[in-house]
């Protein structure tokens, strides 16, 4: 079976190709380094990473981008013997207007070195490109109207203006007539187009409702490529907006797929809500296997418009079981879960020499340019995190240590500083989203001070909670801070779902806002799921 979510973790706007046995899901990577996530499978069951595309200055440069800007909704197809990949990167989310540049890379392989990227357009976000059977290609993308309703946009749709089509071809770019082929059900917001053709249809799926809890995967279809196109009879694909107790929410977003015997599958975007509806593992991908009806429509296997958790695979294929991932940074390579935020330089943040991993202090954990965090998804409910670092502060303005981290207003950190009087001494910073310029030091006159040397770092994850812990190598772990909230570490917490479209990250953080880039050593980092910590050692005490 299929288990549902097959990208856990931060892995929204999923875009499906299949090349011969091999498949490729793209994903948004939003404002984390290298940009756009391709993991590959050949059984739809079990999927590793393979790609970041997006890795230098000439094809992303996102400093400056605000939360949840960057790299949106990429579109991977294969043709010409090539791979296709289609990204925004938007500059701007909040507000009237959308700052969204659209364009396009290609490259032979997947794990590659892919082009420079050709600009397109900048009309609207969720761009996608359609090769159609006679060697034409068509370039999709949603219109944002800065005007909204009443002054000239769909008072349905609000600033969501319909979708539009125009040839594309790599010689000369857009070509011919825009055309809006698309306004959308009564859902509204509709956006994330990608065609696909078959017995004589142009088949389109969209995303609707907004990707919160009202999302829906929507389908339509027109026997010519400019439409008009028709809406499917029950309207949507796939919508949990009138189950809310069912275990996947907010699904849309997502596209078709047949496998090499003719099986069919739908991508979509899906959240795991916690009770109080939060989602701190955000926006994450699933996959339902689909059926086509005699009306050439296509619809759920098992009926409705709900995915399920386990999903009929092609194969008899086991599921692998989560495991502990320990780095030791010795090999002189990133692993290649962890990302950074927004700058096209890394080296002006971090290095790997003398089997550590170096974070060079920088701005803030606030600043929308360059910070020195180097972090991972959270890709379970529960886990347990430990990090070790060797840091040197001479200042209250030097920091560093681990971190859980949504964005630049929503974080919990455990930080090695220096206090005037104290010395030496460990704290625990938060910012839990009502304040976006500042973190609140929850322990301003218990700052606890600490010996030279190594310093390990702890974080504990169950739900809803967290706690921080510390330690002398070979000592016992001590609690530091009080217990935490990790629903502010969440697309709805803090200021809330609005806006917010990552997920939860833990890892690794370096500031120095004095401007001296003061360094600090990083020796290992291991991520444990809650069960893979229970088989290694005994349980920690449970969180409340």
């Amino acid at each position: 079976m299929i288990r549902n979510p097959v990208l856990p973790g931060f892995n929204p706007d999923p875009s499906i190709c299949r090349v011969g046995a091999d498949y490729y899901i793209a994903t948004s990577t939003f404002e984390w380094y290298p940009g756009v996530q391709i993991h590959h499978s050949r059984d739809l069951v079990n999927w590793r990473l393979a790609a970041r595309p997006l890795r230098r200055a000439a094809q992303l440069d996102m400093r400056g981008n605000p939360d949840s800007c960057g790299v949106w909704a990429p579109c991977l197809s294969h043709a010409d013997g090539l791979f296709w990949l289609v990204y925004t990167d938007m500059k701007r989310n909040e507000g009237a207007f959308k700052d969204s540049h659209n364009y396009i890379v290609t490259c032979e392989t997947i794990e590659g070195d892919w082009s420079d990227p050709v600009y397109v357009n900048s009309s609207g976000f969720d761009p996608s490109l359609f090769h159609d059977d006679d060697g034409r290609k068509y370039f999709l993308n949603m219109r944002w109207n800065h005007r909204g309703p009443g002054t000239g946009g769909n008072p349905v749709h609000a600033s969501f203006d319909g979708i539009l089509l125009q040839e594309w071809s790599p010689e000369h770019g857009l070509t011919g007539p825009v055309t809006n082929i698309y306004d959308g059900t009564d859902r509204g917001l509709t956006e994330a187009p990608h065609l696909f053709k078959r017995k004589g249809w142009y088949y389109l799926t969209v995303a609707e409702g907004g990707t919160g809890y009202g999302h829906a995967v929507t389908m339509a279809r027109s026997r010519t490529i400019t439409g008009r196109y028709e809406t499917q009879p029950d309207k949507h694909l796939i919508c949990a907006a009138d189950a809310p107790d069912h275990p996947i929410q907010r699904t849309g977003h997502g596209q078709y797929v047949e496998t090499p015997g003719g099986e069919v599958y739908h991508t979509f975007l899906m959240g795991r809500p916690l009770p109080g509806r939060f989602c701190p593992l955000g926006r994450e991908t699933g996959i339902e296997k689909c059926v086509w009806s005699d009306d050439d429509w296509l619809y759920l296997e098992a009926g409705g418009s709900l995915p399920r958790l386990d999903v009929p695979a092609p194969f008899d294929v086991a599921l692998a079981a989560p495991q502990v991932i320990a780095h030791a940074f010795a090999d002189g390579v990133l692993p290649p879960e962890f990302q950074w935020l927004r700058t096209p330089f890394p080296d002006r943040i971090f290095r790997l020499d003398d089997g550590c991993l170096t974070l060079i202090g920088r701005e803030s954990l606030g600043s929308w340019f360059e910070q020195s965090l180097v972090a991972r998804r959270q890709e379970h409910f529960a886990y347990s995190a430990e990090t070790s670092v060797v840091f040197a502060p001479d200042s209250y303005q030097q920091g560093a240590g681990l971190v859980t981290y949504y964005n630049r207003h929503k974080f919990h950190a455990l930080a090695l500083s220096h206090e005037p009087g104290v010395g030496r001494a460990l704290g625990v910073l938060s910012c839990p989203g009502d304040w976006p310029d500042a973190a609140l030091t929850l322990l301003p006159d218990r700052k606890v001070p600490v010996p030279d040397g190594p310093i390990e770092m702890r974080v504990d994850v169950d739900h809803a909670a967290q706690r921080f812990s510390w330690r002398s190598p070979g000592g016992d772990w001590q609690r530091i801070g009080p217990d935490l909230s990790a629903a502010v570490i969440s697309d709805e917490g803090g200021r809330g779902e609005h806006g917010s479209f990552t997920g939860a990250f833990v890892g690794m953080f370096a500031f120095d806002t004095s401007g001296q880039g003061h360094e600090a050593r990083f020796g290992r980092f291991a991520y444990a799921p809650a069960d893979a910590v229970r088989a290694r050692q005994p349980a920690p005490e449970p969180l409340p």
